[in-house]
């Protein structure tokens, strides 16, 4: 009888511990999921794509007229275009455009994130705070979210628990995050490793500023208008006319989706 009750309560267990699980969903294993550690270290990330990914996207610098690995990168993302615009600079070159991949995930809507929980990719300017080779999506690279700006806001507002762990990551799946594919998070990964995390600029837009005004999502914080001010700002040394050829929804310019390769 004892083993009997025994197999009934390590039964209950489980299925609560299963009802758990579903009951609060991705909202809580996503992140762990995305800092999971392990064996590989970003030179065996280096060893094993780097030669594929470096062959994939030198191409790409040799047209821009810019050297490979380059002296700053920045990573420009337009939520509501679904694009990631990768430009980059050498000592010898401004900033030029390199290429764009497109947004396989992003959830939430225009306007920043504002606490944990909300499932919104944040917006601003921030940096790459350091690269994941064990990331379960594959590889991923994290986002200096909150940055002194949200800090500053969440003070205004009294809001605390901002939440973190934002990635930009491979595979097609995002709560918060932005979701690149395996191919592109690769050759972004051996980019960053190469040229240095430090000298990566994340310029994060509810939609590309430098084609019309922002979109304003009806329960934004007032505080909005500075933060979307700010953002403009920072988008103005990539100029959208070095982009015309490969823009995506921009009014008035060429529009030629290209193949993601």
């Amino acid at each position: 009888m004892r083993t009997r009750h025994s197999l009934v309560v390590i039964l209950a267990i489980l299925v609560v511990g299963v009802g758990a699980f579903i009951a609060f969903g991705r909202g809580l294993w996503y992140p762990l999921l995305l800092r999971i550690t392990g064996p590989r270290t970003v030179a065996d990330v280096l060893a094993n794509y780097g030669p594929d990914a470096r062959a994939r996207l030198k191409p790409h610098f040799i047209k821009a007229g810019v050297a490979y690995p380059p002296k700053d990168i920045a990573f420009l993302v337009f939520k509501n275009e679904k694009r990631f615009a990768l430009w980059s600079r050498d000592a010898k070159s401004g900033w030029r455009f390199i290429r764009e991949y497109p947004i396989l995930a992003a959830s939430g809507h225009a306007g920043p994130k504002l606490r944990e929980g909300d499932s919104q990719v944040p917006e601003g300017v921030y940096r790459i705070e350091h690269l994941n080779p064990n990331s379960s999506y594959h590889l991923s690279m994290k986002v200096s979210y909150p940055n002194a700006f949200d800090l500053a806001m969440a003070k205004r507002d009294g809001r605390t628990r901002l939440g973190g762990d934002i990635f930009v990551h491979g595979k097609n799946l995002s709560i918060g995050c932005v979701a690149l594919g395996d191919p592109a998070i690769e050759e972004l990964f051996i980019l960053v490793a190469e040229t240095g995390p430090s000298r990566v600029n994340v310029i994060i837009a509810p939609n590309d500023l430098r084609a019309r005004g922002a979109i304003v999502h009806p329960e934004a914080p007032l505080w909005v208008g500075q933060l979307y001010r700010e953002v403009e700002i920072a988008l103005r040394g990539f100029p959208l006319g070095l982009e015309s050829d490969s823009a995506i929804d921009v009014r008035g310019m060429t529009k030629v989706p290209k193949a993601f390769k």
